[in-house]
């Protein structure tokens, strides 16, 4: 079993922002792959096949700053392995319609992240970073992660969200960075 988790925050408020970029992308795999989300205590989950291995998609329903307790408790769910967790999420330091895949690793400053490190008290997942960029100049990032993106940023955003989903094939055979490759996303592609 494989465990793919977008990050984003619940509720109508948020859909249409940067944070939500996980959610997107789930959103687009489980639409693509024919799997339908329903509520599970605090996430919402999708269950089906990806490149015939089962895999789970979830969408923590708290916010992205506490979504560790969520993910801790889906794979303690699971009892998955951490290598079997792929957890996807929006990233300052890349630019827009950019994608870094990483096998494991820190939380950049991503709060969500770190606090799925802190509940696992493990690094040892892998992460999908979607590329949303800095903010402009004396705009506070959690102002800019948390507004509607302009209809230019959403068609790159969505573009690199369909590329990402298209790849979900190898997500399901554990080869995150090999699928992203195959696809036409690269670990570095820009969706521009």
């Amino acid at each position: 079993m494989r465990l793919i988790v977008g990050l984003g925050n619940p509720g109508p408020a948020y859909a249409e922002t940067r944070h939500n970029v996980g959610f997107w992308v789930v959103a687009a795999v489980a639409a693509e792959a024919g799997m339908r989300f329903r509520r599970h205590g605090e996430d919402l989950r999708a269950e089906g096949r990806l490149a015939e291995q089962a895999v789970k998609l979830a969408k923590p329903q708290s916010y992205v700053n506490r979504s560790g307790p969520v993910v801790a408790a889906l794979v303690g769910d699971l009892g998955i392995d951490l290598s079997e967790v792929i957890v996807i999420h929006d990233d300052l330091d890349l630019d827009p319609g950019r994608i870094r895949i990483k096998a494991r690793g820190g939380h950049g400053g991503h709060q969500g992240a770190l606090s799925i490190i802190d509940a696992l008290e493990s690094d040892r997942f892998a992460r999908v970073k979607i590329g949303i960029g800095r903010p402009p100049d004396g705009v506070d990032p959690a102002d800019y992660v948390l507004a509607p993106v302009s209809a230019r940023a959403r068609a790159v955003l969505e573009q690199v969200v369909l590329q990402a989903a298209r790849a979900r094939a190898g997500w399901g055979g554990g080869r995150v960075g090999a699928a992203m490759n195959r696809g036409t996303v690269k670990r570095e592609w820009v969706g521009r």
